[in-house]
């Protein structure tokens, strides 16, 4: 936090307070550096505190034997390509074939697959080809980026398996001991669930601890490659996969909407789960789900994964955290604006899907280098040219979503050592807290002022950000001004009306004691997100 001190023989009035203040909160939000403007080559997150989801089908690249220091094979194209996006989870399809790639006979062992990954992310000596130098790794395109956290499933078909990589750490949310599964646990046959498992190459989960100091809940990530295949055997395989896996998460994760994990007992969960998922905990669910049924009249993997039981119009029946359906993406290519991901084809085989009672999409697209104007390609592609039709068949799906905020505190620092405010002479904490609230009330809090004395709050709210998301918010006042008096805690609330969310507001205070003449101090910008 920033401190500001006033020095004048008399002290400032409210409207001064109040002008100075929205003056500092106008030149932060000109100094926002813009991170989501495609058409400038840049391709990252609106916010900081936005997760970004990529799924991708490597179509074998990410393998032992590949080549790893080309600059213009299809090792090199995905990891400028993950570089040029850089996801906060990713999930990957088709690794560790040797074979299909051309480079090997067999498929990779976890392990072998394993340390190709961390190869594919940092670089090193290439120990599959003697005296080799990894050149072409996501870290040579992006130094500062890193997914340190990697799950290679032991699921596999013969011939790949999946993999899920985070920037966080894998952590047991749900107490059966387990923070990833490579599968998940053998369904028996129950209401619309088949029995069985997640299919051919397992419906791989993984439970991801987020930090605390920024997110209200964690997050549950599932993977999956599913079976592909035009013939009814193949429909049915998938489809039976993804009944089993809804049931999975509605049963496991939420409890069929109770606070009992697995309700009828019909989850191989060993150790069993002893609790249900955090409200503030979502599901997301992604991979290539070879969804080939769009216009032929069956309902395939994409629609029972969000929807579950029955097609309930009113999407009361599904896997959302909230029993309603859950949110799957219609992605599409930013420039040329198709909505197909396997590539020259009319199918859109890869999906992410989120509880979205829990999170919010702020945004959801393909990318495709061939489809992208030159001057509006990542730098991290660098000169390779159409990097996304040499790295895979398959393009990837990016979708950013907007998580439940912490309710922690934006603290102040306590060294500001000649502005004792209130009477009692405190060095006082400061803290910003929002609640996440919509369609009624909301509050930030200060928090550890001094006790009971006549502090005044002057809040200043970045207008252009009000209805990020659709939503309207409506502060009392256009500078919702006190004096708003401290409680006996030392704790004082400044009220908002809202309505419509979901929202974000960036928003600065200052605090005031109108006794004191070194009294005014001003907070850097606050993202608050206000989610349904």
């Amino acid at each position: 936090m920033k401190r500001t001190a006033i020095a004048s023989d008399r002290a400032p009035t409210n409207t001064q307070r109040m002008r100075r203040l929205l003056t500092t909160t106008l030149a932060l939000a000109a100094a926002l550096p813009a991170q989501w403007n495609p058409a400038a080559g840049q391709w990252g997150k609106t916010a900081p505190s936005d997760l970004r989801v990529m799924t991708f089908n490597v179509l074998d690249a990410i393998c032992s034997t590949n080549t790893k220091n080309s600059a213009t094979n299809n090792w090199g194209a995905c990891a400028r390509i993950v570089a040029s996006l850089r996801p906060d989870v990713l999930l990957l399809q088709e690794c560790g074939d040797n074979n299909g790639n051309g480079t090997g006979g067999s498929i990779d062992s976890v392990a072998n697959l394993t340390a190709a990954i961390g190869m594919f992310l940092h670089g090193g000596s290439d120990t599959f080809h003697s005296g080799a130098t990894v050149t072409a790794y996501v870290q040579a395109y992006a130094p500062g980026y890193d997914l340190p956290y990697v799950f290679v499933s032991s699921s596999d078909d013969n011939y790949n398996r999946n993999v899920i990589l985070s920037r966080y750490p894998f952590a047991d949310l749900n107490g059966d001991g387990a923070a990833t599964f490579s599968d998940i646990p053998n369904v028996s046959a129950d209401l619309y669930a088949p029995g069985g498992n997640g299919g051919i190459r397992g419906f791989m989960f993984a439970e991801i601890d987020l930090p605390d100091a920024l997110y209200a809940g964690d997050l549950v990530l599932g993977n999956a490659h599913l079976k592909a295949g035009s013939a009814s055997s193949s429909h049915n395989q998938r489809v039976s996969a993804a009944k089993n896996v809804a049931y999975f998460v509605d049963h496991l994760y939420n409890g069929a909407g109770g606070s009992v994990p697995d309700p009828h007992n019909k989850i191989a969960d060993n150790p069993p789960a002893t609790s249900v998922l955090d409200v503030n905990t979502a599901v997301v669910l992604g991979g290539d789900w070879n969804e080939d049924e769009w216009g032929n009249g069956t309902i395939g993997p994409a629609d029972w994964l969000a929807r579950a039981a029955t097609f309930d119009p009113s999407g009361a029946d599904g896997t959302d955290r909230d029993g309603t359906d859950m949110t799957y993406d219609h992605a599409a290519e930013v420039f040329g604006g198709s909505v197909n991901t396997y590539q020259n084809s009319s199918y859109k085989d890869d999906y992410v899907c989120w509880q979205d009672s829990v999170v919010a999409m702020r945004r959801s697209f393909q990318f495709d280098s061939g489809q992208t104007p030159t001057s509006a390609r990542p730098p991290e592609l660098g000169t390779f040219g159409n990097a996304t039709s040499v790295a895979s068949d398959h393009r990837p799906v990016i979708v950013d979503l907007v998580l439940p905020a912490a309710l922690g505190c934006n603290d102040a620092a306590e060294d500001f050592g000649f502005a004792k405010l209130g009477s009692n002479g405190r060095f006082p904490r400061f803290a910003a807290c929002g609640s996440l609230q919509s369609g009624g009330s909301a509050t930030l809090t200060l928090s550890d002022c001094p006790p009971n004395a006549p502090v005044y709050a002057l809040l200043g709210i970045w207008p252009t950000t009000w209805n990020s998301f659709g939503g309207v918010l409506v502060p009392q006042d256009p500078l919702a001004i006190g004096p708003f008096a401290t409680d006996a805690s030392g704790a004082l609330s400044i009220p908002f009306a809202g309505g419509g969310g979901p929202f974000w507001i960036y928003a600065q205070w200052a605090i005031a004691d109108p006794g004191v003449s070194f009294g005014l101090s001003f907070s850097n910008a606050l993202r608050i997100d206000f989610l349904p």
